[in-house]
């Protein structure tokens, strides 16, 4: 339960639970699907103590959370009432805007819920692999087959797993895919596809139409096609079957018809393009394998910023089906431990306590395969050392592709994947590869991120603030004339619980907004409604004219500056028609928050109502 506020927070956050349409996790973050985008509020989120970085990818609005993603998954599901992986109820009109964010929607979709069993399961079999180099396990001994029994079983049967999380995504009922996936690996059907193997082995037919048998086992894509059809089946079904007979008879045509179309055109089609994706790789990669892997070690986190890497998974999983190893993933390693060193760099490099900390724990995460924590909350705000981070990946990529290391099972790529890597034979130059190319990545992000990450004046200033004292005072000047409501009056729970943070409402007698500070305008909200300023002492000052007046969209409201301007205090920035916006049914009740309010000991009001325009209003206690 101690989740429970931060879930209120978020749900807050992305506009309400009436605003979401669909709700699922992966490692790292909530990703959510929402009616009106310009509801949520992503700058409160990213504020957030609990929120790591808010990400727009894919027709996703992703909201990193870390490693506990998956209670806190739980706490918004029961905070909105929403069942899981359904939340809102109707997600169907929801189409991303592009053909690639279909994609990356699909396979995130798809693969998303086997993510942590699949990261087992492959950690499993590096272990058991490791064990059998070592010689601390025998392959015909009862302890490694039944180890091995449990790692190999998620892949083995992988069309059934798949079937239900891909009917699940294409809207229709996931047992009756998922027991497509099971006919696919159905010992029948095994033993039928091992018979067909031998010499003048008889040919079998469907109804008169000769029947190929393929190896469907741990396959991705025939399962995936399969689904897809009978989640297009299954309406049609429902509109001809009559109701008293839809709930069997719908699930019997689907199986009727799905299965043998699947052994007659889908399977062979999909097998046929799985081993094209799987050739056409291994001849990008052979071509200059020290080129690929430079390219993937630098850009595999660009890759993860975006929502892209879901489009490389399956490529991934079907390289293992199909050859047996995957080259892709060892190349991906120097990726993720080069924004290790940079986060590891900074942590050492850095006075600042908070950054210090965060880099800390970030650096844990990244062991394990996770660097959301480190890439949105330390490398990438600092610019630089991301940067080094993704040179160290293509160094070390490219070490790791001149020596051809492979993957033999799937999993996150994490500290667990050395002992992937370890071939049947036991330990070679491809493993020795893997360990120098990922050395090399993490030494030199390391090394460059302690020498130029934090560059001296950001040290100087850092520690120039861990020494000022606690009584330094800054005034905010009141941007408008009217009528003082304590924050917690707003008629707007964000407002008034004190989410976005400390500060007063004014009811305005007069429509108009002045610079309450000295700075600039650091933000300046396209509909003109709201300002965030940023004042030479740095506090961060947010002016809302009004509650839900967003949905104006700019109607009513005339902006006198721009987003980076220099201010003084006094000078026009709103005017906005009173009149008008209150005859549209809108309360005109216009919140100043301090932003940054956890900088500061405490944010207190200094003026006294009624307000005149740049009278004292809020004191700032360093």
């Amino acid at each position: 339960m101690k989740y429970d506020s931060l879930a209120s927070e978020i749900l807050a956050g992305v506009g309400g639970r009436d605003n979401v349409k669909s709700l699922v996790h992966c490692a790292t973050r909530l990703r959510f699907k929402l009616r009106d985008g310009g509801r949520a509020d992503t700058a409160a989120l990213k504020k957030n103590p609990g929120v790591i970085m808010v990400v727009e990818s894919g027709g996703q609005y992703q909201v990193v959370v870390g490693n506990h993603v998956a209670e806190v998954y739980r706490a918004v599901n029961r905070a909105g009432g929403f069942g899981e992986g359904a939340a809102g109820g109707d997600g169907a009109d929801d189409k991303p805007d592009n053909l690639l964010s279909r994609f990356i929607d699909v396979v995130s979709g798809i693969f998303t819920p086997l993510l942590g069993v699949m990261a087992a399961s492959g950690v499993l079999k590096g272990a058991l692999a490791l064990g059998l180099a070592c010689g601390w396990l025998l392959e015909s001994g009862g302890t490694f087959k039944t180890l091995f029994a449990a790692s190999d079983s998620l892949f083995y049967f992988f069309p059934i797993m798949l079937g239900y999380t891909a009917g699940k995504k294409f809207g229709g009922n996931p047992f009756v895919t998922m027991a497509i996936g099971g006919a696919l690996t159905h010992p029948l059907m095994m033993a039928a596809f091992d018979a067909a193997q031998q010499p003048g082995a008889a040919r079998e037919y469907f109804l008169g139409i000769p029947l190929t048998f393929i190896n469907y086992s741990s396959s991705v894509i025939p399962i995936i096609f399969a689904a897809w059809v009978s989640c297009r089946l299954e309406p049609w079904c429902n509109r001809v079957v009559h109701s008293a007979l839809r709930n069997f008879i719908t699930p019997l045509l689907c199986l009727a018809i799905t299965v043998p179309l699947t052994f007659l055109l889908i399977g062979p089609a999909a097998t046929w393009l799985s081993h094209l994706l799987a050739n056409g790789y291994q001849s990008i990669y052979a071509f200059n394998p020290i080129v690929a892997g430079a390219f993937m070690g630098a850009m595999w986190q660009v890759c993860v910023i975006f929502g892209l890497h879901w489009g490389l998974v399956p490529l991934m999983i079907n390289n293992l089906s199909v050859l047996g190893r995957d080259t892709l993933a060892p190349l991906l390693l120097p990726a993720v431990m080069g924004q290790v060193g940079a986060t590891l760099g900074v942590m050492l490099r850095t006075r600042d306590a908070k950054l210090r900390a965060l880099s800390g724990s970030a650096i844990g995460a990244g062991i394990f395969g996770i660097t959301e924590p480190a890439v949105y909350g330390v490398t990438l705000p600092n610019k630089r050392p991301f940067i080094f981070g993704c040179v160290g990946g293509a160094l070390g990529g490219a070490v790791i592709g001149y020596f051809h290391t492979a993957t033999y099972s799937f999993g996150l790529v994490s500290v667990f994947t050395f002992a992937q890597i370890i071939p049947a034979g036991g330990f070679d130059a491809t493993v020795w590869g893997a360990i120098g190319g990922t050395l090399l990545s993490f030494c030199f992000a390391a090394l460059a991120s302690y020498l130029f990450g934090v560059t001296p004046a950001e040290a100087a200033t850092a520690e120039a603030a861990a020494a000022a004292p606690l009584n330094r005072k800054e005034q905010i000047l009141s941007p408008i004339a009217g009528e003082l409501l304590p924050l917690e009056q707003v008629n707007d729970a964000t407002f008034a619980s004190g989410l976005l943070g400390k500060g007063v409402a004014i009811a305005p007698q007069q429509g108009r907004v002045v610079a309450p500070v000295a700075g600039r305008v650091a933000s300046l909200f396209k509909t003109r409604h709201a300002i965030g300023i940023e004042s030479d002492d740095g506090a961060e000052i947010l002016i809302h004219v009004g509650i839900d007046t967003v949905r104006l969209d700019g109607l009513h409201f005339t902006a006198h500056v721009q987003e980076g301007d220099r201010i003084a205090p006094g000078d026009l920035l709103i005017e906005f028609d009173q009149a008008a916006i209150r005859a549209a049914g809108y309360d005109t009740t216009t919140p100043i928050i301090i932003s940054n309010s956890d900088d500061y000991v405490d944010v207190l009001t200094s003026g006294q109502s009624p307000v005149r325009e740049q009278a004292p209003l809020l004191t700032l206690l360093r």
